[in-house]
């Protein structure tokens, strides 16, 4: 008799469950470029709500997640590089994680603010680059101190593979007393384990282990601990007693005036606290606890990771990165590989003018108006012809070989090398992105300082990259440059403006002596650039030609072939008189064009051609006049875009000074490559 055997399998299940109005509120954490938006659309539902934080332009998307049995609402949260000292939006973004939509007696004075319906989260899921770990630790060790179950996910493990970063997570773990997940989330690896570890520390209710300060500091914390620990301060803040700690032990902005609105009698005590700090010390307490995270950070990455050799099988990344980043060689790669870029825009650029600009402005010659009306036409027909050969010969392959390096992640590499410079003049190495941005124009590469360095290196970093040689001014470089003074002239034009940054950021770092700490740069892989983000790219860096540079370019023109009909400019050219013949030893009639310039760089070559009456500067100016008026044009006061976006990063006082700043330094050194170039004459001859 055959008999069946039934096996029955249990499977314990955990719980409580969280679901439905008792399901899990989870929040992503990290800084910029740690896979947070990736990982968010890999497991969103088909509902996301969109929202900002309050009074805020910070965004946030948030839905449900199922997890098994459970549900989890899951919060992607502004990327946040620090807890300390935060201001405006990111501010929002601490509250959100402290007190959620339930504000505290503190925040009673901000009542009128309308707060969304978001509750504090029950787990914080923090998300690193694993393969530049380092440069995340700090925003760690400053999460553990916020009370809230936390797990670690070590994003990208294939590029930390790729680049020799090799992870001991069970010792990252033992460490932070967190769970840690190796994961791939663009890969879609390690997502589900994950938020199992998110649910089950929820579970388990299991927060990080405390990280004590350095014994140096200890002292003055357990001082300030003393002070702030009563019910009374507990009540009016709502916040775990080490992080309170930890913000007041820096001096943190809002703790610190919040505490003296409501507290004054503990903020006086503490402030003698941090007083009689800095005279043990020998400076601030804030300047020594930030030091003291950077340490702990880099004592426990040194513990947990190391730096292995690559693999010993060499990829044409590989080889890429052994021509860029090589730790001597990388900086003369770079310099070759822009050499390339000026060499092979100079070549197609010459062909192209020779079928396009080149030939109109042999058609426009033959007409010699001597009416207003054919003046303005010809003016118009000429402002046109000389944005044709400004824009389509040089400055449009230019911007597409630049995005091309963008994309293709080569440019990256290039800022990363020349951090070594940036350290040099003493300013941060993040600076490097926003001045290579400055080869296209200096208008989005100012801006682009406000987001990755702030006080003085953005101020320097401002001032800066108005010397550098953005598309326009390299474009008139290579028209006049490339067509009278060779490849070597323009090579020296493009050395000078390099050695006067340099020079110059060793004198300004001075002017603001204010110290920064270092950071580390991070490097994307090598992508193949795709036509479609080339061309998209291209355009907006280029779009503004049609708004802003023909209307500016054919109204200069007009206006100065009005002022030369009139016979006005030569007024305005008897005053500039000093400037362009006595200091700069060129033709009179450039003073307009000097002047005007200030409008868009593109305008100076213009109005240098009418200002002549021939296309042909070689036929009027010799080569040392031709050095010099680039020289000058290179260094002299930016456009009226650049300045207008200067009063809105630094500040008019800064943005005044700059102008200064360009019209002493353009003058000094036209000045001097004339008399050099003059001399050299002399002795050839």
């Amino acid at each position: 008799m055959n008999s069946e055997t039934q096996v029955s399998v249990t499977v314990p299940l955990k719980g409580p469950f969280f679901r439905g109005s008792n399901r899990l509120r989870m929040a992503l954490i990290g800084q910029p470029n740690s896979g947070k938006s990736t990982l968010f659309d890999a497991v969103a539902s088909t509902s996301v709500d969109h929202g900002r934080l309050p009074g805020t332009d910070k965004a946030y998307q948030r839905c449900t997640v199922q997890i098994g049995m459970d549900e989890v609402e899951l919060v992607d949260l502004p990327s946040l590089v620090t807890l300390h000292d935060l201001s405006g939006d990111d501010l929002e973004g601490l509250k959100y994680l402290l007190w959620g939509d339930t504000r505290p007696e503190v925040s009673a004075h901000e009542s009128h603010i309308s707060v969304p319906s978001l509750s504090r989260p029950d787990v914080l899921i923090h998300l690193v680059d694993a393969s530049t770990l380092l440069r995340h630790l700090e925003l760690t060790l400053e999460l553990v101190e916020l009370g809230l179950p936390i797990v670690l996910g070590l994003n990208m493990m294939d590029e930390a593979r790729r680049k020799g970063v090799c992870i001991d997570v069970a010792a990252l773990e033992r460490e932070l007393g967190i769970p840690v997940v190796p994961m791939t989330a663009i890969k879609g690896l390690g997502i589900a384990q994950l938020f199992e570890k998110a649910v089950d520390v929820a579970r388990s209710g299991r927060c990080p282990l405390p990280q004590p300060s350095s014994p140096h500091i200890r002292q003055w914390a357990d001082d300030i601990r003393h002070i702030v620990d009563c019910p009374e301060v507990h009540r009016a803040f709502r916040v775990p007693l080490p992080f309170l700690v930890r913000q007041i032990k820096q001096n943190d902005r809002y703790f610190m005036q919040e505490l003296r609105s409501h507290f004054p009698a503990l903020a006086a005590r503490i402030e003698r606290v941090h007083d009689r700090a800095r005279e043990a010390l020998q400076r601030s307490l804030r300047d020594e606890v930030v030091a003291d995270y950077h340490d702990r950070a880099a004592r426990l990455f040194a513990r947990v990771a190391e730096i292995t050799d690559r693999s010993r099988t060499m990829t044409w990344e590989d080889r890429l990165d052994a021509l860029f980043l090589h730790p001597r060689w990388g900086l003369v790669g770079s310099l070759g590989l822009f050499a390339l870029v000026m060499f092979l825009v100079f070549e197609v650029s010459a062909g192209i003018d020779a079928v396009t600009a080149a030939r109109l402005s042999d058609w426009v010659s033959q007409w010699h108006p001597t009416d207003a009306v054919g003046v303005v036409g010809r003016a118009v027909i000429d402002g046109l012809v000389g944005l044709i050969g400004i824009v389509v010969p040089y400055m449009l392959p230019l911007v597409l070989m630049l995005v091309v390096l963008e994309e293709s992640g080569v440019m990256q590499r290039v800022a990363f090398v020349v951090d070594r410079f940036f350290h040099y003049i003493g300013l941060h190495g993040k600076v490097a992105v926003p001045f290579l941005l400055g080869l296209g124009c200096n208008v989005p590469a100012i801006a682009a300082t406000r987001g990755v360095v702030a006080g003085r290196d953005r101020i320097v970093a401002s001032l800066l990259i108005t010397f550098v040689p953005c598309s326009a001014r390299s474009a008139i470089v290579l028209a006049l440059g490339g067509k009278y003074l060779g490849g070597l002239g323009v090579f020296g034009v493009f050395m000078l403006d390099l050695l006067i940054i340099a020079l110059l950021g060793k004198l300004l770092v001075r002017r603001y002596p204010e110290i920064s700490p270092g950071l580390i740069q991070e490097i994307p892989a090598y992508d193949w650039p795709s036509l479609t983000r080339v061309l998209r790219a291209t355009w907006q860096r280029t779009q503004d030609i049609l708004t802003i540079v023909t209307p500016l370019l054919v109204g200069g023109s007009v206006v100065l072939a009005l002022l030369h009909f009139l016979g006005a400019d030569v007024w305005i050219n008897m005053v500039f008189s000093p400037v362009t013949q006595w200091i700069l030893g060129l033709p009179v009639e450039l003073g307009v064009p000097i002047l005007f310039g200030v409008l868009r760089k593109e305008l100076s070559l213009l109005m240098v051609y009418q200002a002549l009456g021939t296309f042909d500067v070689g036929a009027v100016l010799d080569w040392v006049q031709i050095s010099v008026f680039l020289v000058f044009l290179m260094f002299y006061v930016p456009c009226i875009s650049t300045f207008a976006v200067m009063l809105r990063t630094i500040g008019r006082r800064e943005a005044m000074f700059s102008i200064m700043l360009s019209i002493a330094v353009a003058l000094v050194c036209a000045a001097v490559v004339r008399v050099l170039l003059e001399a050299w004459r002399m002795v050839c001859s």
